[in-house]
């Protein structure tokens, strides 16, 4: 570290040491300002606990030998600092280019402190560029800490849809179902088979009814994952009941010579209904009706 550096160093722990709550009242003003116009809706408590946070963790930085180019990715405190920030906001559904400018604001409110501590345009100038070298490095990691979080969000988000669009409920003693509605692909497949088979253990379930009723068409993909599924529930010790076969999927099934001999199929979700309970060895449908009543998942 040159001379030049390390009297820039000092003054910004002087500015930070001496003026912290002055850069934090600052910054979050600023964030304020952009906020009207970049659509962020972080009240202003929020704001001003992260500014407390981040310029703690600034001053905590900068007080140790770290060299500036490593300070926001070797310091753990201050690296943890910037990677939550993003993350809150992404939550907060903040976009991507207020939560960076947020950061790059305090650029502004940095220099404006360290401005009070010296006149002398060498020292300001040098100030300047160690400013802008620390925090770009950290409106960098806060834009990509943001791009991964709203990417976990969104694959979060869609296999709760998924989840929420393939329930499991429970018909009768021992028996379930899933009628699934839309296409039926791996993500999809993957999903119904964990729920599926979770439920099973859960209910202590004899018959798993599979009810495509609501898929459009069946191809061989669709098929396959049919068969998955239908292996893995008999794995579990269960049987399994396909329902929903209308004549046009019996003719594509039967043209694409997709076997589905070994699985039981029926037409409609009662016929499989009443077949699950024959295979639970319990009185028919009728009958058990006087006595029983299917309880809903």
């Amino acid at each position: 570290m040159n001379i030049s550096e390390s009297n820039a160093r000092d003054r910004l722990c002087e500015a930070l040491r001496e003026r912290e709550e002055e850069i934090a009242d600052r910054w979050v003003r600023l964030q304020l300002e952009q906020a009207s116009v970049l659509g962020s809706d972080m009240s202003e408590q929020e704001v001003r606990e992260e500014a407390d946070l981040l310029i703690s963790a600034l001053a905590a930085g900068l007080a140790g030998d770290t060299p500036m180019e490593r300070l926001v990715t070797s310091r753990n405190e201050l690296r943890q600092t910037v990677i939550e920030l993003s993350l809150r906001r992404a939550r907060a559904g903040v976009s991507p280019t207020a939560t960076s400018l947020a950061v790059l604001s305090l650029k502004e409110a940095l220099l404006s402190a360290v401005q009070h501590t010296t006149r002398d345009s060498a020292d300001l100038f040098s100030a300047a560029i160690l400013i802008n070298r620390l925090l770009d490095a950290a409106g960098v990691l806060s834009f990509e800490t943001y791009v991964e979080g709203r990417e976990e969000i969104i694959q979060r988000q869609s296999r709760q849809l998924l989840e929420v669009s393939t329930p499991v409920v429970r018909l009768w003693r021992h028996v379930l179902a899933v009628p699934l509605i839309g296409t039926l692909d791996t993500a999809r497949t993957q999903v119904v088979m964990e729920s599926l088979l979770q439920a099973i253990q859960d209910n202590e379930a004899q018959v798993a009814i599979i009810d495509i009723t609501g898929v459009p068409a069946v191809d061989t993909a669709v098929a396959q994952h049919l068969m998955h599924t239908v292996n893995a529930v008999r794995l579990m010790g269960a049987d399994c009941v396909i329902s929903g076969i209308r004549p046009p999927i019996a003719q594509t099934i039967a043209q694409l010579g997709i076997d589905l001999s070994t699985i039981l199929t029926r037409a409609t979700l009662a016929d499989a209904l009443a077949a699950a309970i024959r295979l639970t060895d319990q009185p028919d449908v009728d009958s058990a009706s006087a006595s029983s009543r299917p309880v809903n998942a």
